[in-house]
């Protein structure tokens, strides 16, 4: 069944994108939850012209995305937790640090980002020392950002 996507699919695909998904899948869950409409060919031509007219909006988006990137790039985040203490405790958090608490640490710094398009490596942190997360700002603009957890003092 070929669907155009109405938004953001995770693992499926991205705004605007014609997909290919199972019947099932597409006429249960995408369709009714209105994250997708049925790829007619009139659907297409449609898409095909909104598109071309979005093709000049989309260039000033990307370019303040990539603005966005590099002031990204050039900062450089200490998270803080609550460790265990000792040497045979190790370095083990109490909780755990999540997107949430990246989210957090870029709105002290003055950027507003939504923790939907935030990936931790490696899922939730659970030990102090140095990670990296991928920020997807669009579609074609993602950063990997480094960052560290150390031990609230």
């Amino acid at each position: 069944m070929e669907l155009i996507l109405k938004q953001d699919v995770e693992n499926l695909g991205f705004k605007d994108d014609i997909v290919t998904v199972k019947n099932g899948y597409g006429r249960n869950y995408l369709i009714p939850q209105g994250q997708a409409v049925l790829a007619t060919t009139s659907a297409k031509k449609v898409l095909a012209e909104n598109l071309k007219q979005r093709a000049f909006k989309e260039k000033k988006i990307i370019e303040d995305a990539q603005k966005v990137a590099e002031a990204l790039k050039s900062l450089e985040l200490k998270l803080t937790a609550k460790a265990t203490e000792g040497a045979s405790a190790g370095d083990k958090l109490f909780g755990s640090v999540t997107k949430l608490d990246l989210v957090e640490a870029f709105e002290k710094e003055g950027h507003t980002i939504d923790k939907k398009f935030i990936s931790i490596t490696g899922g939730n942190i659970k030990r102090l020392g140095q990670y990296n997360a991928v920020i997807r700002l669009h579609r074609e603009v993602t950063v990997e950002f480094p960052f560290e957890v150390i031990a609230q003092a």
